[in-house]
């Protein structure tokens, strides 16, 4: 028989079956030798008071053999010589939409103007090693999107409950742990993802689809209203439908369909710094012992939010054991993200710092940025707080010596309005030079920083320390624009068989929520086009 409680354990039985099966043998009334296995089905840590707890969700297998169920695994069909559907994008949301279009019987076509997930990595190291880009490869474009090479989390704040799991099912049947499933923050790790997602660009092709690399979408081909394929720097692709998951850093192609007529809106975006801590003083801050976390507990997490003069002040993307990577996709740009392996257990942990930005404050006093090379932006342009977003990064590119060299500031110091004379050690790998980033960032930002800073010193005692540093720039927490799709059938609002989807379409926020979408529009493209 099997049972399931909800239980409330101390880390060190959590972390042990033996332990774990006999507090539940005394708690609920069981022999111990009746229970035969417990599956741990939801996890999450409880450090609110001085004595940390693990909550549980637990399946407890009495007198009976645990079962093989801890995922559900799909079959993909052949499609070879199926319809096709342009898939453009190899990011979370392409290739879910790729393997979702294999389950609805049609084949599909994955243009993707990066390279594999693996060339990638030789890219990515070079921007540390000799400070160039590759605009076609980095952080940002290539297979697997953004998040191949920045960290890989999996929580999100969508309610969708069901899809999510599904989605969580997916990464485990492509080699994923199984413990993504049961922890309340599911965590791939950059270590980890880029095998995943080879297996499921090899499971693409085994059941017929293609997938073309450093393939660059150049144009909508569009004929009577109805999108007819796409023109690439390889040649045309034609199809009677077409899912753009371009993911939030394609510049390009927000312009060309600017250009081109295509509906788009401005988007409200969040802006601000990378603020790097020693994983040991967060440890100890948060499980709120001088030890720190001990043998049975992980890199601890935080989440701090306020509101300042009318605007949200929060952490995000926080890394525990992890560092701060250049995410620049041009030659001229500078800005910061961080990652973490899946152990977590470096020498650091960080987050982004961000303000939140809504349209109509890019024409505030206080926003303004003089940067040379940018024309002026009309006020009521879609691409209004992506030009914005530019110009950021543009400065910070320059405050940092036109190199990858990150501006930084010891916290206290950036509170204070002070020139750091030294800085702390770092992770970031370019290097970091002391910058009076209290001075040169828009004031609408730095000044709603360094108040949020302060009552997020006050909240948690030790977090704001000389120990930390803040980094610039962080402006990719989402995309700044909105390709304009109909509510129902998600098709564009103007063209018919194209499906605007995930991050870059501004419809989604990391990987889970742009995979969900992901898997909506392939669904929606199938109803298109047998219907």
């Amino acid at each position: 028989m099997t049972h399931e409680y909800q239980i409330r354990v101390l880390p060190q039985q959590a972390a042990n079956e033996q332990m774990l099966k006999e507090y539940i043998a005394g708690e609920k009334g069981f022999a111990f030798r009746s229970i035969n296995g417990v599956r741990v089905l939801r996890r999450s840590i409880d450090a609110r008071q001085r004595t940390i707890y693990v909550n549980l969700t637990v399946r407890v297998y009495v007198n009976e053999q645990p079962k093989d169920d801890e995922y559900v695994k799909k079959e993909y069909p052949c499609v070879d010589g199926a319809q096709r559907v342009i898939v453009v994008g190899a990011g979370p949301a392409g290739l879910f939409a790729a393997l979702k279009l294999i389950e609805q019987g049609l084949c599909p076509i994955v243009v993707e103007r990066g390279k594999d997930v693996r060339s990638r990595k030789v890219d990515v190291a070079n921007i540390s090693r000799t400070h160039t880009v590759d605009p076609e490869s980095n952080y940002c474009f290539g297979e697997g999107g953004a998040g191949a090479y920045s960290d890989g989390k999996l929580y999100t704040r969508s309610k969708k409950r069901g899809s999510i799991e599904g989605v969580l099912n997916t990464f485990c049947q492509f080699g994923a742990s199984p413990a993504i499933l049961a922890d309340a923050h599911p965590h791939l790790g950059t270590d980890k993802l880029p095998r995943i997602i080879e297996n499921m660009r090899n499971a693409i092709l085994e059941c017929g689809g293609e997938v073309h690399f450093e393939t660059r979408m150049e144009e909508l081909l569009i004929k009577g209203g109805r999108i007819c394929g796409v023109r690439t720097n390889r040649g045309e692709f034609l199809a009677p439908s077409v899912i753009l998951a371009t993911g939030h850093s394609a510049k390009d192609v927000y312009r060309n369909l600017h250009a081109s007529g295509v509906a788009l809106e401005a988007k409200g975006i969040a802006v601000g710094v990378r603020l790097e801590h020693p994983s040991a003083l967060i440890d100890q801050i948060q499980y709120h012992n001088p030890a720190g976390r001990g043998k049975y507990l992980p890199a601890a997490e935080y989440s701090f939010t306020t509101q300042v003069d009318g605007r949200g002040v929060y952490s995000f993307c926080m890394c525990p054991g992890g560092v701060v990577v250049p995410s620049a996709s041009g030659s001229e740009e500078l800005l910061v993200n961080g990652m973490s392996p899946s152990h977590r257990g470096g020498k650091w942990s960080n987050s982004g710092m961000v303000v939140q930005i809504n349209c109509e404050d890019i024409d505030h006093p206080d926003m303004f940025i003089d940067v040379d090379g940018f024309e002026p932006v009309d006020a009521a342009s879609p691409l209004r707080v992506m030009a914005f977003q530019e110009r950021l990064e543009r400065l910070c590119w320059i405050m940092g010596n036109r190199r990858q060299t990150a501006p930084a500031q010891r916290m206290t110091d950036f509170v204070r309005g002070k020139l750091s004379y030294d800085l702390a050690e770092s992770s970031y790998a370019p290097g970091l030079i002391s910058s009076p980033m209290h001075f040169w960032l828009p004031k609408f930002i730095s000044g709603r920083l360094q108040r949020g800073f302060d009552n997020f010193g006050r909240t948690s005692r030790g977090f704001l320390t000389r120990e930390a540093t803040v980094i610039g720039v962080e402006t990719r927490t989402s995309s700044p624009v909105r390709i304009v799709r109909d509510g129902e059938t998600l098709q564009h609002a103007q063209i018919a068989g194209l499906f605007p989807c995930g991050e870059g379409a501004g419809y989604a926020g990391g990987i889970v929520s742009a995979a969900v979408d992901g898997e909506r529009c392939a669904v929606s493209a199938a109803e298109y086009i047998k219907g």
